[in-house]
């Protein structure tokens, strides 16, 4: 499936509106990691062929899920929020809560733009890919070991 060029948009338009309402309760390292990861975002927008803006602007994404996550654990208090500081709250936690849907659209923009698989680890099955070395444990055996260029026509020689 392809997607439609104002997707990725979509993506940062949320993800920023959710960041700014979050800015309203956490100050610090939140908006500082997010607003990051947004503007390696919109690079990744801009770059429509780059595969690296891509690649990073996933790996901050899966990044500030983390970030995320230790953040609000730290500095959520139960108590003594304001109407606002709760709201704000609620914003970042939606924002935490979106986030691995955004890491799985992104990773199939990033397919999309040619990149690789970026966990395989060999549990699903064997791989697809396909190499021109062949490895010790392959079954292949060449017909004639002697066919190479200097060997052609040369029977092996005794001392």
């Amino acid at each position: 499936t392809q997607f439609s060029p104002s997707f990725p948009q979509m993506i940062l338009l949320v993800h920023w509106l959710l960041t700014v309402w979050g800015c309203i309760t956490f100050s610090g390292p939140y908006p500082w990691a997010n607003f990051t990861v947004l503007a390696v975002g919109v690079w990744a927008v801009a770059q429509r062929d780059s595969i690296d803006a891509i690649s990073l602007f996933l790996g901050g994404l899966a990044a500030t899920v983390f970030l995320d996550i230790v953040h609000l654990s730290v500095f959520y208090q139960r108590t003594g929020f304001s109407d606002t500081q709760r709201f704000g709250a609620g914003m970042a936690i939606l924002s935490l809560l979106l986030k691995p849907l955004s890491c799985c659209f992104v990773y199939h923009m990033y397919r999309e733009r040619g990149g690789e698989h970026l966990l395989y680890t060999g549990f699903l099955g064997p791989s697809q890919e396909r190499s021109d070395y062949q490895t010790i444990e392959s079954p292949e055996v060449p017909a004639d070991p002697f066919v190479g260029s200097e060997g052609r026509g040369h029977s092996p020689q005794g001392y």
